[in-house]
């Protein structure tokens, strides 16, 4: 039900009242920050700062993210309702006209890679990425995703529309595929922790072998050790343990845990070991595609809160795909995070092998996809579904 006071604040907005709005905006974030704290803050002044992103002129919309109001009154990297204040914020303006008004190193970053992700070549028409992540679009980031909506659809009263890009998007061109047994896990490497943290809901595995080596070792149905008449379910790789889908500690192992394929007393575990049970052939329902298809999907899941933004999610994946060439980093100033090569991730993206599977739970948003390095021998797999979709993101209509 809208209230009498949203009423008041969209009327503001229509007679473009923008330096009164922003000012409310200021007074009652800066009031929740007095009375609670700062995510509570940014909660409840959320709502009133998408009306002064959308529309208020971008001389003025800028100042959401000043501090020439007091404490407690500007909006942080972290604000946001239906998504975050910088990205309704820089679906409306181009970065020539918002360039000059913003300060906040982490908000003009942000800002500046959305407008890259929305078209814009900044190569040469803003500061260098702290991190070398390019400021324009490479080769492979730009097929699919004009089809599939690069950044959030903001919408003027508040709420988002926001296509799902799951992956594989269809069944088309794919067919029934054999898995091999699991391949020898890859254990500690960067690009794995990094390939994790794309999504809570993802989870990753890293072996030395194929992809389809890989995508055994997350794939649904009984593994190669299973028994019939046991209940199947996913297989650890050794030496590590699961904390949270998409998680994993690679530091220890439980001292009363066998490492896999060995028994308690360190024995190699053979047929009779297990059974005498010969190892089942599983079979998915996958096939070989170009990056490029994955990649939309990928920017997503990793930009999937309304907390993050597209830009997020483009950030994050770089950093993946520079961990996975395996190379040396570039060096950044101060203590920042390393660097990017950008020719080393496109050389990476030529020869990556990509293969995506279908699994019979998925329904509206998974992602299932195993990449394949010929130059390393390593192959990654991610694969998981967002069960728990958010609301909606629309405006509460009376």
């Amino acid at each position: 039900m809208i209230t009498f006071e949203e009423r008041r604040l969209r009327a503001l907005a229509d007679q473009g009242r923008w330096p009164e709005l922003l000012g409310l905006y200021r007074c009652a974030r800066a009031a929740a920050v007095a009375r609670c704290d700062e995510p509570v803050a940014a909660a409840e002044a959320a709502p009133l700062g998408h009306l002064v992103a959308y529309g208020a002129p971008p001389e003025l919309a800028a100042r959401l993210f000043d501090r020439d109001g007091g404490p407690g009154t500007a909006a942080g990297a972290g604000d946001h309702d239906a998504g975050p204040l910088w990205e309704v914020l820089a679906t409306r303006h181009s970065w020539r006209r918002l360039a000059p008004l913003l300060g906040p190193p982490a908000v003009r970053r942000l800002v500046a890679h959305t407008r890259v992700l929305l078209g814009e070549d900044l190569s040469h028409g803003a500061e260098p990425d702290p991190e070398g992540v390019p400021l324009a679009l490479e080769s492979w980031e730009v097929p699919c995703l004009e089809e599939c909506g690069r950044v959030r659809e903001y919408l003027p009263t508040g709420g988002a529309r926001r296509a799902l890009v799951p992956l594989p998007a269809t069944r088309e061109g794919l067919g029934p595929v054999e898995l091999p047994p699991p391949g020898r896990p890859a254990l500690g490497l960067t690009a794995t922790r990094l390939l994790g943290g794309l999504a809570p809901w993802l989870e990753v595995a890293c072996v030395r072998g194929s992809a389809l080596d890989a995508v055994a070792r997350l794939a649904p149905g009984p593994r190669p050790t299973d028994r019939p008449g046991r209940p199947v379910r996913p297989a650890d790789p050794p030496g590590w343990e699961r904390l949270a889908p998409g998680l994993w500690d690679t530091g220890r192992r439980g001292a009363d845990r066998p490492a896999a394929g060995r028994s308690a007393a360190g024995r190699p575990l053979g047929g009779d070991a297990l059974g005498g049970d010969r190892p089942h052939l599983r079979r998915v329902t996958g096939g070989h595609i170009p990056f490029c298809a994955a990649y939309p999907a990928l920017v997503q899941a990793a930009s999937d809160s309304p907390a993050l933004g597209a830009a997020n999610g483009r950030l994050t994946l770089w950093r993946a795909l520079s961990a996975m060439t395996g190379g040396p980093r570039l060096p950044v100033p101060a203590a920042g995070p390393p660097g990017v090569d950008v020719p080393e991730v496109n050389a990476l993206i030529a020869r990556l092998r990509c293969f995506t599977w279908c699994e019979p739970a998925d329904e509206v948003w998974y992602v299932h996809l195993a990449v394949e390095d010929p130059a390393t021998g390593l192959a990654w797999a991610v694969s998981g579904a967002e069960l728990d979709l958010p609301v909606p993101e629309f405006p509460v209509q009376s």
